[in-house]
């Protein structure tokens, strides 16, 4: 399982459009606008940086602090104990989300609860929570999009569960998820009655992931093949 990092700043640039018919140095022409404008400037920046440091740094050394005990529950396949109470005294994901849901640990927690809750068979709560949460990188869009697929699969709204399986295939080139995901999409468009794009999602697997190791690779000439491909 995969976590991920979430921090972001942004600058506000006020344009001057009055005009002046002296002569005088910009400096001088502008003092009072520029003397607010930098003072503005260092303001945010300080508001910035004492909540990072001042709040956003503890609340994440908290968050990791409290969520190592509802982890290992998950590790051990708990997914109910995870989400609620771990243990005595300990919080579970849900109460991590609720205390520390603005620290990348509190997104990592809403991650871990989507696939508690998928794990349950409780789909929507799965989705609520792989929705909100805020996948950044390489790896992690692909999971998150792989397992909204999973959950839409599994209530059958297998329109969605395809679009979310193309997103996860088309966010990464990675040599390991990527052939999953596009065998989740060929296999659901073949049980759709979907037979071309089956085909397409099967190939992409042959051309850009061959692996001659890989039983699902050596499996893809008979999906393209029962498909109507290959002929």
């Amino acid at each position: 399982m995969a976590k991920r990092k979430a921090d972001q700043a942004e600058a506000v640039v006020v344009n001057q459009t009055q005009e002046t018919s002296n002569s005088a140095p910009f400096w001088e022409t502008y003092q009072k606008q520029l003397i607010y404008g930098v003072g503005a400037i260092a303001a945010v920046a300080l508001l910035y940086f004492g909540y990072k440091y001042l709040i956003v740094e503890p609340k994440q050394k908290e968050a990791v602090a409290a969520m190592w005990k509802a982890q290992q529950m998950f590790d051990r396949d708990s997914f109910t104990q995870a989400l609620n109470s771990p243990a005595l005294e300990a919080d579970g994901f849900l109460a991590i989300i609720d205390k520390y849901g603005s620290t990348p640990a509190g997104n990592s927690a809403k991650y871990y609860a989507a696939v508690c809750y998928l794990q349950t068979g409780d789909f929507d709560n799965a989705i609520k929570y792989m929705e909100d949460y805020s996948a950044e990188g390489d790896l992690l869009p692909t999971m998150k999009y792989g397992i909204l697929g999973d959950c839409y699969s599994e209530k059958q709204d297998f329109a969605k569960a395809i679009s979310m399986y193309e997103k996860a295939a088309d966010a990464t080139d990675n040599e390991t998820l990527v052939p999953i995901y596009l065998k989740k999409l060929g296999l659901l468009n073949e049980k759709q009655g979907n037979k071309e794009a089956a085909v397409k999602a099967f190939e992409r697997i042959r051309s850009e992931f061959p692996n001659q190791n890989s039983a699902d690779w050596r499996e893809v000439e008979k999906y393209i093949y029962r498909n109507g491909g290959g002929k």
